[in-house]
């Protein structure tokens, strides 16, 4: 009867040795990570620490993939985590609403596995409390850069910084002057895009006018499980005479911070969002009013996906439908 070998008459003869399953690890702290005992090459994900916020985003961690990776199976290997970056503290006083943060954020840690590395964002640009001749608000360089305040199109934190192919990251958006002491704070680079722009052009905004936060860059998303990685920071919203109660930008997808900083010219502030842990997204911004804290940077991750392998071993007689096609499928039958 052909019933139970699936069309096949005759003896039942199972394949010999083994199979191991596929399988994705994710990797959130330092230490080490064992490949299965019949691992032989990996695919990998690398994201590094998101940079810290101040008024502009924090850059995103670097995202890099690797594919088809050889390892020693069973074997042990080592792991950095990369830490975000710190969002800086305020110094303005209570009440004072053009003060300003005195730091710009920090930037993220590399993450590190099988001598390959992604870097950390680069931090959120601090403000300044007086016009465009003293202002410093430049974001920092990193894997994405850090958004900016002033200088308009020539103050972007620098993206893919140092550099990899493919890119690791994109640059953060740049800031730009609106007048009287009121600055444009930008959005932080993600991996999937630039971060979001705090003047549009040379001449930015009106005088005056406040600004809504800039978004963070997008992230990426890895398919093997499905998650979006590496978003930057948004930017922190403007208060001002004729803009009491701004929006605060969103952060990128992929973990980045929403700005915060919703508050009128004198009144309280908001805390800029922190970038989600094991994301490498960049920390959110925050507004010119009142003693508030810029988010920190999400830390890094590695994500690792072990294929399945088949190791079935022929042997001589007649064998069921079923057995034959898991070993085809295996690559493990032979016509011998």
């Amino acid at each position: 009867m052909a019933n139970a070998n699936g069309g096949v008459l005759g003896k039942v003869n199972r394949p010999s040795g083994s199979q191991q399953e596929a399988k994705t690890t994710t990797i959130t702290s330092t230490g080490t990570f064992t490949t299965q005992p019949q691992t032989t090459s990996i695919d990998y994900l690398l994201v590094g620490g998101g940079g810290g916020a101040s008024f502009g985003g924090g850059g995103a961690g670097g995202y890099r993939t690797f594919s088809c990776q050889p390892v020693a199976s069973g074997t042990a290997y080592p792991v950095v985590i990369g830490a975000g970056g710190s969002g800086a503290p305020t110094s303005n006083m209570p009440g004072v609403g053009i003060a300003g943060l005195r730091a710009g954020g920090g930037s993220g840690g590399t993450t590190t596995f099988l001598c390959n590395s992604a870097d950390g964002g680069g931090g959120g640009a601090h403000g300044s409390t007086a016009g465009p001749a003293n202002a410093t608000g430049y974001g920092g360089n990193g894997a994405s850069g850090g958004g900016s305040v002033v200088d308009c199109a020539s103050s972007y934190g620098v993206g893919n910084s140092p550099p990899t192919s493919p890119s690791q990251g994109n640059n953060g958006g740049w800031g730009g002057y609106t007048g009287n002491s009121f600055y444009s704070y930008a959005g932080g680079g993600g991996a999937g895009a630039t971060g979001g722009l705090g003047g549009p052009n040379a001449a930015c905004r009106p005088p005056l006018a406040g600004i809504d936060g800039s978004e963070g860059g997008a992230g990426l998303q890895y398919p093997y499980t499905g998650g979006y990685y590496a978003g930057g920071g948004a930017g922190g919203g403007k208060p001002s005479v004729l803009k009491k109660t701004p929006t605060a930008g969103n952060g990128g997808i992929g973990g980045g911070g929403d700005g915060g900083g919703t508050c009128g010219p004198y009144g309280a502030g908001a805390n800029g969002g922190a970038g989600t842990a094991n994301t490498g997204g960049g920390g959110g911004g925050t507004g010119n009013c009142a003693p508030v804290g810029a988010g920190n940077g999400g830390s890094g991750v590695v994500v690792v996906y072990e294929p399945p392998i088949s190791n079935l071993t022929n042997t001589s007689g007649i064998w069921s439908m079923n057995a034959v096609y898991a070993a085809v499928k295996g690559s493990s039958w032979t016509n011998t």
